[in-house]
């Protein structure tokens, strides 16, 4: 076997960058994490995060419409999807449902655009904190899926973005606590 062969043994080996128009990233990129303890029973946490979702997403900031009497829709099974709803009707898909499993976790393909051409994967997990109230997990992962250049690019967006949005969750826990 020569340098040629093994080369074209490496270059068959590798995962592929270039799936019809989509660029695959080269190096892994860190997922975005994110917790959160808010004082909601596990049920009523996952309820508010999906369910409820509505009632807390800062649309003002965090809309693809940019609609900000739009409202969102959290379509709660496999094969649902986060969607944006406009006031004219118009709807804006954010992410598919690909797990889900009420009140411990759910698992999107997200893919905020008006155009997606990759999603990457946002994990949410529930667990009861041992000092009361739950645990929550946000794991956004699959940079890789953007490139190179869009991959690390989005991650650092996103790092800061999740704070902004989990903001108004958390306090609409609290909230509720305090209507309780």
């Amino acid at each position: 076997m020569n340098e040629t062969d093994i080369e074209a043994q490496a270059d068959a080996a590798r995962p592929p960058t270039d799936m019809g128009g989509m660029r695959l990233a080269t190096t892994s990129i860190e997922p975005v994490r994110k917790e959160r303890t808010v004082p909601l029973t596990q049920s009523a946490a996952f309820e508010l995060f999906t369910a409820r979702m509505e009632t807390w997403w800062p649309l003002t900031s965090h809309s693809l419409s940019g609609d900000q009497n739009s409202t969102v829709r959290f379509e709660q099974h496999v094969g649902g999807r986060v969607v944006e709803v406009t006031t004219n009707g118009d709807e804006h898909s954010w992410a598919d449902v690909i797990a889900w499993d009420p009140p411990h976790r759910f698992v999107l393909a997200w893919h905020p655009s008006p155009q997606p051409v990759a999603a990457t994967i946002l994990e949410v997990r529930f667990q009861p904190a041992p000092g009361g109230g739950t645990n929550v997990d946000l794991e956004h992962r699959g940079w890789e899926e953007l490139g190179d250049e869009s991959g690390p690019a989005a991650r650092d967006q996103y790092m800061t973005g999740w704070d902004h949005v989990l903001a108004p969750f958390t306090s609409a826990a609290s909230a509720a606590t305090s209507r309780l």
